[in-house]
């Protein structure tokens, strides 16, 4: 049996093992095969630069374009797959995409064939790769140093918020041996998630669409990118919709167990989708804030991992959630907890954003420099000439940071197959 690939806007063609994928096809038949130095586009999210070259031989999803080079000594395939990642290609393919929004957007083979390529001599693209190895080396060790300073804080974090979840503020009047341990079925008005197939309702504006990619790792949620829908005015709309006071639980996916406190009204009315479990609380029993620390807490999370089923989609189902069991201090005493525990993390989430920006910026650079190199903005041919094949001391790390990143990856990266084929 061939090795699975995926193709993402990240990574480009990746074997599938080195990926959190949660969806597998129920058989492969119709599956095709690819060989190193072919072109693999993902012809549903090509509009993002969901595409490039395979360094193996594998099978890919029967929805994607695969493309072989006439000439193989054409183009260098590791400059290739840069070159048709770039934002300025991304660009073309958008426009010559067909569909009514981009959720719907195909890059079919007649148009993705008649755009133009850069086309420097072959020597030359070898050197522009051997530069931007040597960068992309270099700015990989520097980001995973800050992405291990965040996990460091992340855990810092997470152990204050489990000690005043679990053992309350210090100094204070109520003992957790008085607290009530109780199922979230017990204090929730409302456990629920979207239902499938509300694809055919994706819009370019209108409503929100909040999807596990939109959930963060602290208690936020991540707006920046969002799709939108033009949701049905009949009950499911009206089950699914968000409220401020609403939490968010990831029950899909890689990110499974990550929550989402709504502290505001969403820019635009807003609804969940299936990966999603929307927990409203009962104000009498529990604050928002304080269930939302308890559910992200060592124990909520220990307790949402062990009751996570297997098969073809890791998860968990909504009665495993609302069986979920969380401490229940008196309401004042819940109060008091969601102070000190914003008070003693202030620093840490400080030091957390500092670091990510960082990480931010570094990525930035790398994908401007990369352009212009890439393009022949900027002339390397010398510098390259200078620099080793191999650099023990700056390991290629670049595959390794890029899956570290979270965002809408898990929903939009087109990975998964479309869902009439699963």
């Amino acid at each position: 049996m061939e090795e699975q690939l995926s193709v993402s806007h990240l990574t480009g063609v990746r074997p599938r093992r080195h990926r959190n994928v949660t969806m597998v096809a129920a058989s492969y038949s119709g599956h095709k095969l690819c060989r190193p130095g072919d072109v693999v586009v993902n012809t549903m999210w090509a509009w993002m630069a969901a595409l490039g070259v395979s360094h193996g031989t594998g099978l890919v999803s029967p929805s994607y374009g695969v493309y072989r080079p006439r000439n193989p000594q054409t183009f260098d395939s590791a400059y290739l797959d840069r070159l048709l990642r770039l934002p300025a290609y991304a660009s073309e393919y958008r426009v010559n995409s067909t569909g009514v929004t981009s959720s719907r957007l195909r890059l079919y083979a007649d148009k993705f064939l008649n755009i133009t390529l850069i086309h420097p001599p072959l020597e030359e693209q070898q050197a522009i790769v051997k530069y931007v190895r040597h960068v992309e080396r270099r700015v990989g060790v520097a980001i995973r140093a800050k992405q291990r300073l965040v996990s460091l804080l992340d855990e810092q974090r997470a152990s204050v918020i489990q000690r005043a979840v679990t053992c309350g503020v210090p100094g204070g009047t109520s003992s957790p041996d008085y607290w009530k341990s109780l199922e979230l079925r017990r204090i929730t008005s409302l456990v629920t998630s979207g239902s499938r197939g509300w694809a055919k309702y994706y819009s370019d504006s209108g409503h929100w669409f909040l999807q596990s990619g939109n959930i963060g790792k602290r208690l936020s949620l991540k707006l920046d990118r969002v799709q939108c829908v033009t949701i049905p005015n009949n009950a499911e709309g009206v089950r699914t919709r968000v409220r401020v006071g609403d939490l968010l639980v990831c029950i899909t996916g890689a990110m499974t167990g990550n929550v989402g406190l709504v502290r505001e009204d969403p820019e635009f009315p807003s609804y969940v989708n299936q990966h999603v479990a929307l927990i409203r609380p009962r104000p009498d029993l529990v604050s928002s804030g304080f269930l939302g620390l308890a559910l992200h807490s060592h124990s909520g999370q220990q307790q949402f991992k062990m009751s996570e089923y297997g098969g073809t989609k890791q998860g968990l189902g909504l009665a495993e959630v609302k069986s979920t069991r969380v401490p229940v201090p008196p309401i004042d005493v819940q109060a008091q907890i969601e102070r000190y525990a914003a008070q003693e993390t202030r620093r840490i989430e400080s030091a957390i954003s500092r670091a990510e920006r960082e990480i931010s910026l570094l990525r930035e650079y790398q994908t401007r420099l990369t352009a212009d190199v890439v393009t022949g903005k900027l002339d390397v041919r010398a510098a390259a000439a200078t620099l080793p094949d191999a650099d023990p001391h700056y390991p290629d790390l670049t595959a390794a940071y890029a899956a570290d990143e979270d965002g809408l990856n898990a929903d939009l990266d087109g990975d998964d197959l479309p869902e009439e084929s699963m």
